[in-house]
């Protein structure tokens, strides 16, 4: 579960010094759900004011199932900021390379089986 949260929190932003009763509220959900939140790879704001009076912050978070390790880290990714005043975020899913023995069957055409 992704997404721009709106919710201020110094649990997920550095910069930040209050907590927020609405991210008690975010934790029951992703709870609920039987997910947890995510950790940066770089703690990195998400999302950057074009007002001076307001400062970045971390807005857009990541929840993973937790018992997914290779899942539960992402990058924010302040290279590919454009048109938005959002960091695109990713996670990383490896993929493995599996064999998966399959077995072909086929019915001949006008057999008993076929009808």
């Amino acid at each position: 579960m992704t997404g721009d949260f709106n919710i201020r929190d110094s649990f997920w932003d550095l910069n930040f010094l209050f907590h927020s009763v609405h991210s008690d509220m975010l934790f029951d959900i992703a709870d609920s759900f039987s997910l947890a939140l995510s950790k940066p790879i770089e703690n990195l704001p998400t999302m950057f004011s074009d007002n001076d009076q307001n400062s970045n912050s971390v807005l857009d978070l990541v929840f993973t199932q937790p018992s997914f390790m290779e899942f539960n880290s992402h990058h924010i990714h302040l290279d590919w900021i454009s048109s938005s005043d959002h960091a695109p975020i990713t996670v990383d899913i490896p993929i493995k390379d599996e064999d998966i023995p399959t077995k072909q069957r086929s019915l001949i055409k006008g057999s008993d089986e076929e009808n």
